[in-house]
């Protein structure tokens, strides 16, 4: 199973992290993926941030929701809320943020056998699935625990676990541990 990182800026800051120790941190542990999040700052504070990580490694960067800052980085990850705000068609959408970002990394947040089915239709790179376990950034979420691995055989794109992940969870089906507060511990 290979590693994707969240970068949660809050949780950095909390954690009283900088984004070069973060990023020491994903190559010791050959993070493939980092997907940048940042949902209290301003457009210009995540592109300086997304600058300097893309200055100090070669992993893939990926920016959560904002679409406007793909320039920045290597793709996009969007939740199911996110593309029903582009459009009431899932579909729509997809070929909407297409247009915005070429061939670009395209991944998309599943919750349940609906949203795997359906993902499976769209124009996406890889789903992430979850929540695996409770975490402390989305508190509303549902856990999967034991269904993630029969959920994620049901998608015909990579499935990436998310939510409440650790860094040595070995969880059949999926290809991606996307982790986060735990990368913290390492």
């Amino acid at each position: 199973m290979k590693l994707y990182a969240l970068l949660d800026f809050e949780t950095l800051l909390k954690k009283e992290w900088t984004i070069e120790r973060f990023v020491s941190s994903c190559e010791a542990l050959h993070v493939e993926i980092i997907q940048y999040r940042d949902k209290k700052g301003d457009n210009q504070r995540k592109k300086e941030n997304l600058k300097e990580i893309k200055s100090l490694c070669d992993i893939t960067l990926l920016v959560n929701d904002d679409v406007d800052l793909v320039e920045f980085c290597d793709g996009l990850h969007v939740g199911q809320e996110d593309l029903e705000k582009l459009s009431i068609s899932k579909q729509e959408a997809v070929l909407k943020i297409r247009e915005k970002i070429g061939k670009k990394v395209l991944g998309i947040s599943t919750h349940n056998k609906e949203e795997i089915l359906e993902a499976n239709t769209l124009d996406v790179d890889y789903v992430g699935l979850g929540a695996y376990r409770t975490t402390s950034t989305k508190v509303d979420a549902t856990v999967l625990k034991e269904s993630l691995s029969s959920l994620a055989r049901l998608s015909s794109k990579p499935v990436g676990a998310i939510g409440g992940v650790r860094v040595d969870d070995e969880i059949d089906g999926v290809m991606y541990a996307v982790v986060g507060s735990d990368l913290y511990e390492y």
